[in-house]
């Protein structure tokens, strides 16, 4: 069968500053959380790979934006570097920033390719974060104004902005789970991190409004569908509140305005509300967003607890449910993640039927893969896995859309091998193959595949 997409849909990919550009300590750049981190903890880290190189990108960027090209690619999601734009967050813009980033995106509309901006992917700036983070309500009328100068620089030719990539990520990773600097545990300042994020992202909101620019604005959310073990109360009762811990959290905020009143309870009966302002719920109200990114990776599988609570441990969200391994799921072993496409499906239709049908994309997909030279064929990586990976997932987004779902388009993690976090290169995702050593870049079989089905804006597939 023949799965054809909508008219004018964005194909593209999706990548941030600090995995690809590199030249961490040049060209005017201050240092972020991961640089200070990888200086003081470098065994926290993948083969002890740092931020400072990554893929290069501040170097290769005509090259890499070729590829993109010679890809198919109509669109492409990356973000600007706060702390390379801003060095100490709050004072003097750097002009070489302003041109780095300005030749990137001229030669993207150069080259046919519509540029979607991200403000925030992780990257605080280490001068922001000395003075609280997103714990500091100065922080978020720096992240404001950092935002207005991006609009007033960049937004005569970016008309897709996004506040914020995944803002549970450093809430998750930085302040209850230890895999983001600064390495806290303690569930109260995590909710205070997570409420400033909203507040920063309606604070840009209202900057891009009160500008009266003629693109849109957005934010990138990672949901994650929560699955009930079974249909008994007490599990149904754990995935409602994995979901408003995870996923309603900040997708009421950004569409509806306000938080769900079954969060703010939970938190208050366990003295975990983080403190309110007087003019905050208007600013929140104010942050509606005109775009969703939707990132999917995997679903979460939850069940009710088998074990009373340690009143004594840390506050957590494990106190309302424990994780649950569905028998026979299809699992990528590399990264560890359950690979369900049907999500895709759930995600699009409870935005549908509870969210009033916002528009939105699919910002990021993919699988990341360990050793993948083991698939070279004649010097080309053969990564069918991923072009089966990549079509699962449209089969469902393309039901989605055909049963009334507002999805725009497709970006898939990532375009070229990039540096991850604390797993550094562990695990690849790209569509094209970076050779460390030499830094060549190679088109992997899955990049044909995209290219192809992104000219004929569509596939040949089985039901």
């Amino acid at each position: 069968m023949k799965y054809q997409f909508p008219e004018n849909f964005w194909w593209g990919s999706a990548s941030s500053a600090l995995q690809t550009e590199g030249a961490s300590d040049s060209g005017g750049k201050s240092a972020t959380t991961w640089d200070h981190w990888f200086a003081q903890q470098p065994w926290r880290f993948h083969q002890q790979v740092g931020p400072q190189h990554t893929s290069t990108f501040y170097q290769h960027w005509q090259q890499d934006i070729a590829l993109l090209k010679q890809l198919n690619h109509n669109s492409f999601r990356t973000s600007i570097s706060w702390s390379r734009l801003i060095p100490d967050g709050t004072g003097e813009v750097n002009a070489e920033a302003v041109a780095f980033y300005n030749c990137v995106i001229d030669e993207l509309l150069a080259q046919g390719i519509t540029p979607f901006l991200t403000l925030f992917h992780f990257d605080m700036p280490l001068a922001m974060q000395e003075k609280g983070g997103w714990e500091s309500r100065d922080v978020v009328t720096a992240f404001g104004r950092y935002a207005q100068v991006c609009f007033d620089l960049f937004g005569d030719r970016v008309l897709h902005w996004f506040t914020f990539n995944e803002p549970i990520v450093p809430v998750e990773g930085g302040y209850l789970y230890d895999f983001h600097y600064p390495n806290v545990v303690d569930f109260r300042r995590a909710a205070t991190v997570a409420y400033h994020t909203v507040l920063a992202h309606a604070a840009a909101v209202s900057a891009y409004r009160a500008g009266d620019y003629r693109g849109e604005i957005g934010v990138i959310l990672n949901l994650t569908p929560s699955y009930p073990r079974s249909q008994h109360p007490a599990d149904l009762t754990a995935a409602h509140h994995a979901d408003l811990l995870f996923n309603r959290s900040f997708l009421d905020p950004v569409l509806l305005g306000e938080y769900p009143p079954d969060l703010v309870a939970l938190l208050k009966q366990y003295d975990q509300l983080p403190a309110c302002l007087p003019g905050d719920s208007a600013l929140i109200a104010a942050g509606k967003i005109d775009l969703l990114g939707i990132n999917y990776y995997q679903p979460r599988r939850v069940k009710c607890r088998e074990n009373a609570v340690n009143p004594a441990a840390p506050f957590m969200p494990e106190w309302f449910f424990d994780h649950y391994e569905m028998p026979g799921r299809t699992m990528n072993p590399y990264r560890g993640w359950e690979i369900y496409p049907p999500g895709i499906y759930d995600i699009l239709t409870n935005l549908r039927v509870n969210y009033g049908n916002p528009r939105c994309f699919i910002s990021e997909n993919g699988m990341g893969v360990e050793n993948e030279q083991r698939f070279a064929q004649d010097g080309q990586i053969n990564d069918q896995y991923r072009i089966d990976f990549i079509s699962d997932h449209l089969k469902w987004l393309h039901k989605g859309i055909a049963e009334g779902s507002h999805c725009l388009g497709y970006h898939m993690w990532t375009f070229i091998d990039n540096w991850s976090w604390c797993n550094g290169y562990k695990n690849r995702y790209g569509f094209v193959q970076l050779d460390l050593a030499s830094q060549t870049r190679s088109v992997k079989k899955s990049g044909e595949w995209f290219a192809a089905t992104a000219a004929n804006n569509g596939f040949d597939g089985e039901q």
